[in-house]
């Protein structure tokens, strides 16, 4: 029989208003509009223990227990000695051996520690989150689950927080899930340049469409706090063509108030070449962002005090990719050339002149 979860418990918290949102909303919220990357910041934004906390178990950890600290302290460990034997990088003892696994988080922000602290924790910060994302994908690959069996158990994590979502009353019209069909999979790889199948990152996909438009980031910012963590989104993988970033500071003036301390000046997403997607009609406007989902997989693995493994680490991530869209916005998607149908014909087209190039098109039956 299979191993219970041993999945953390997060506390309560309150539907978030962009009114009482400041810097570290304003970040986190940046970073998944523009699909960039917590390498780039130089700097955290917790100001308490318990804050870290709250992340930590979001991700899936509850240091707490010994064995979800232990395998923490050993990324912490690999990560410094990654930067003193590949860079010959100083790292202060405080930050190497910290007294506990939440101050590297409050080093990073500033909020414990010296400006040097803050330097050298967000350093190895950046190394653990990589090192973090390497073992979940390993651990995944290991393990004796199936990609249906993967899917079903984010589905339920995913589905278990959109009826929470429900519950507190946040205005959401619609939580639909869909994972692509074979046929498809097969369509999206031929439409593109790189056909390879690891890079189609929305097998499984939700849609979450709110009631209204200025709706869009307190469901967007709530699913950061209850589902997955921001700094799991995916780099570059994000098309935003509905909540430009100058957009949301136009539309909250209190925002103007941290422009000056941001990571990336406010005119970065301007000289971004983003591309888009060929296929979608000139008007058609969606928020899509992908992230990696952390899973615990207690019930593959064996009770963490039998565990004989070299690395014991227990989550792995999965991607999923998600469609935010307010109400009205949807209404208009389906219009015209916008509709899927206008979509889908588009991307066929792509694929059948790619395969006939030079060759003789089939005919229709």
């Amino acid at each position: 029989m299979k191993a219970p979860s041993l999945t953390p418990v997060l506390p309560d918290i309150p539907i978030p208003t962009v009114e009482r949102m400041g810097l570290r909303e304003l970040e986190r919220i940046r970073l998944i509009l523009r699909g960039g990357s917590v390498i780039d910041w130089r700097r955290m934004h917790f100001q308490k223990r318990d804050e870290v906390d709250n992340f930590l178990r979001l991700y899936g950890l509850d240091v707490s227990r010994p064995y979800d600290e232990a395998w923490a302290r050993g990324v912490l460990a690999e990560a410094v000695e990654y930067l003193r034997k590949t860079f010959n990088y100083r790292v202060a003892d405080a930050v190497a051996q910290p007294e506990e696994i939440h101050d590297l988080f409050l080093f990073a922000s500033g909020a414990k520690g010296s400006p040097r602290h803050r330097r050298i924790a967000c350093v190895v910060l950046k190394v653990m989150h990589v090192i973090q994302h390497i073992e979940g994908r390993d651990l995944l690959f290991r393990l004796p689950v199936s990609e249906a069996e993967l899917a079903e158990l984010v589905m339920e994590k995913v589905l278990n927080v959109a009826q929470e979502m429900q519950a507190k009353g946040l205005p959401v019209v619609e939580f639909a899930h869909s994972i692509k069909t074979r046929d498809s999979l097969i369509t999206k790889l031929l439409a593109k340049k790189e056909t390879v199948a690891a890079q189609v990152y929305d097998r499984t996909r939700f849609r979450v469409v709110t009631r209204k438009r200025e709706d869009l980031l307190p469901v967007l910012y709530y699913l950061t706090q209850r589902l997955f963590p921001f700094h799991l989104v995916v780099p570059g993988q994000t098309e935003n063509t509905l909540i430009p970033f100058k957009s949301v500071l136009a539309e909250n003036p209190h925002f103007e108030a941290h422009t000056s301390q941001l990571h990336l000046d406010r005119d970065y997403e301007d000289r971004e070449d983003r591309g888009g997607n060929a296929f979608s009609g000139n008007t058609y406007r969606a928020l899509n962002f992908v992230v990696d989902i952390p899973v615990r997989m207690d019930a593959y693995l064996p009770p963490p005090e039998q565990d004989t493994r070299q690395r014991k680490g227990r989550i792995v991530i999965s991607l999923v990719e998600f469609q935010m869209v307010d109400e009205e916005t949807a209404r208009i998607n389906e219009l015209g050339e916008n509709a899927h149908e206008a979509y889908k014909r588009r991307q066929k087209q792509r694929v059948l002149k790619r395969l006939s190039q030079g060759l003789v098109v089939p005919r229709k039956e």
